[in-house]
């Protein structure tokens, strides 16, 4: 009887695993390159990369590259083909594609789940911003990249309760020239203060604040003065928008689910 149980089970091991390949290869690819952007090496790397973060973080990260959209909006084509390949990690679907259109040079990216509240409005259009050169230049492995390692870094942060948006921003090389910038201006109006103070300590020549002072005394008189209102200019502004209320808004899919998302062109 033993014996007998024994077989059985392991029947069941060696069944088992001949049938968990098939089951780990039931997830579609995380990478389709329709408009053949990429070499082989480069897909094979980007592929791994994408498989790593997507099981690591348990958030599907999804690169989509076509040639034309089939007259759908870009919006309406990356949110289409999210659903229908039935991407995303549990029942809500967690997960954040970027879609890339040769024939319109649009690129889109469709948020849905967890990934609506791990990448926010402000959020999605930096990734735009980090990736728009080099998709312009025709570097699509390095945009493809960026985007990947930027899509890892946002979800730690959301998953540590501190999402990137409007408020929350990492500091990039442009806010890093600016503090460089303030830093040389402030150095130099240091500098200004220190100088103006050792030329104040001369004495042998002193500057005169007012015209009066270089007259002669009594050697000027005026007689007559009066005041001519000339003109008058006035200046409107627009009361500034607030840009910095944050969060992510969402809309529906043609399947009637809820994503979020943004793009743009390159």
């Amino acid at each position: 009887m033993k014996k007998k149980i024994l077989i059985f089970l392991f029947v069941l091991v060696v069944a088992f695993s001949c049938f968990s390949p098939v089951l780990a290869t039931n997830h579609p690819p995380r990478l389709i390159d329709n408009a053949d952007l990429l070499t082989s090496a480069e897909e094979s790397e980007l592929l791994s990369a994408l498989d790593e973060i997507s099981e690591r973080q348990k958030l599907d990260i999804i690169v989509v590259t076509v040639n034309s959209l089939n007259g759908k909006s870009p919006r309406a084509y990356a949110d289409d083909y999210y659903d229908q390949n039935n991407y995303g990690f549990g029942s809500q679907k967690d997960g954040v594609l970027l879609l890339v259109a040769m024939e319109t040079r649009d690129y889109y990216i469709s948020t849905s789940g967890y990934g609506i509240r791990a990448f926010t409005d402000a959020g999605i259009k930096r990734i735009g911003d980090s990736i728009v050169n080099d998709l312009g230049d025709e570097d699509y492995i390095s945009a493809f990249t960026t985007y990947a390692e930027l899509c890892d870094d946002y979800i730690k942060k959301a998953k540590a309760g501190t999402p990137y948006d409007a408020d929350n921003m990492p500091k990039g090389r442009y806010e890093v020239m600016q503090y460089l910038l303030i830093s040389l201006v402030i150095g130099f109006i240091v500098a200004l203060i220190v100088t103006g103070i050792m030329r104040s300590k001369l004495k042998s020549v002193r500057f005169k604040s007012g015209a009066s002072d270089y007259m002669k005394k009594d050697s000027f008189m005026l007689t007559q003065s009066k005041d001519i209102y000339l003109y008058r200019n006035v200046t409107r502004r627009a009361k500034p928008k607030d840009n910095n209320s944050g969060g992510s808004s969402t809309h529906g899919s043609s399947s009637g689910r809820s994503h979020g998302g943004g793009g743009g062109k390159f």
